[in-house]
């Protein structure tokens, strides 16, 4: 099965591609906003449903870890790679452009909600910095709210909410 986004408003429509063949164009139309649009198979538009899909916690470690959502009711499990430098993480909105957004309907998660800045050392290891976005519902790590400005430094496997979701930290190997 493979998922398409709405160009419109921005909901998935899932349909079985085994049915056709790569080239063929499909027209669909969004039973949330009836918007037609066409797709071409073979196209990066396309994605595997995230129920279907295998994902694998390490597989973005190579150069500056990741960070795991953890599936809870508003979303299903994602990993997103991190970045040298700013990370800003928040809820996906078209539009918007988040470098490590969420795609959830959690509505306690802010747009740009937190930052992880990875940066290196002084021994040239890589060095993991969380701060609040600032956002309205707080960011928090190890059952501690963080303060206005205050910034954490988090390892490898640590644990913070934002909202209503977990987050795991996967640094880089």
């Amino acid at each position: 099965m493979k998922r398409v986004r709405c160009p419109k408003c921005d909901n998935f429509i899932t349909f079985d591609e085994t049915k056709y063949q790569a080239g063929q164009t499909l027209v669909f139309v969004c039973p949330s906003c009836n918007k037609q649009f066409g797709v071409r198979l073979g196209t990066t538009k396309l994605r595997d449903t995230r129920k279907e899909e295998k994902l694998d916690e390490h597989e973005n470690d190579e150069e500056f870890g990741s960070i795991v959502v953890i599936e809870n009711v508003f979303h299903y499990k994602q990993i997103i790679p991190l970045h040298f430098g700013e990370n800003v993480i928040g809820r996906y909105m078209k539009g918007v452009d988040n470098n490590c957004a969420i795609e959830t309907n959690d509505p306690s998660i802010d747009i740009t909600h937190c930052v992880i800045t990875v940066s290196r050392d002084k021994r040239g290891n890589l060095k993991y910095v969380l701060r609040d976005g600032p956002s309205n519902t707080g960011t928090f790590v190890d059952n501690e709210i963080l303060g206005d400005r205050e910034r954490r430094v988090i390892e490898d496997g640590a644990l913070f909410t934002i909202g209503a979701t977990t987050v795991i930290l996967r640094a880089a190997k």
